[in-house]
């Protein structure tokens, strides 16, 4: 017999739920005012701009430290969320565990940010992109763009401690 595919909204809100409990684990997330879409297996961060985030009001430009808060949070989801996808998909992830259980996140071990140009008062975006993922250790790395998404205000390369690889498991 045949396995009939699980509803779209099943999935949807399986996946939803899952993004939803690996961001309320960083409340600085909430702080900045970062939101992340969603589009199958991949997250775009988005900085919603208010000028709380005006390094130099004389420019003006983002603050550099909220870049780069910014583009680590992007790297710390990002890559999260891509080493829960599979159990996620297969449905092995206990979904009401991932909603009441702290989740084991992946520890900044260095991370590096190129500015490449002033971030301008408006929205910014970012994408995480694994270059590497182990057992132990994990490469990510982040561009973070404004109006074009080929004409970058910054990147940032990340290396993380990688928690248990059962700690988000039950």
């Amino acid at each position: 017999m045949i396995k009939r595919p699980e509803p779209v909204g099943a999935v949807k809100h399986r996946r939803d739920t899952v993004l939803s409990a690996i961001v309320g684990q960083i409340p600085y997330i909430q702080f900045l005012g970062v939101k992340f879409d969603r589009h199958g297996d991949e997250l775009t961060a988005t900085m919603t701009y208010h000028d709380d985030l005006i390094g130099n009001p004389m420019l003006p430009a983002l603050h550099g430290g909220a870049t780069a808060s910014f583009l680590e949070m992007t790297a710390i989801v990002g890559l999260t969320w891509a080493t829960m996808w599979e159990d996620m998909e297969a449905g092995t992830l206990d979904i009401s565990t991932v909603q009441t259980t702290a989740l084991a996140l992946p520890k900044t071990i260095d991370f590096t940010v190129d500015y490449l140009r002033a971030g301008l008062p408006r929205d910014a975006y970012a994408r995480a992109k694994l270059n590497r993922s182990g057992r132990r250790y994990a490469s990510v790395h982040v561009e973070g763009w404004q109006d074009n998404r080929d004409r970058l205000f910054a990147q940032a390369t990340g290396h993380f401690l990688m928690p248990a690889r059962d700690a988000n498991r039950t």
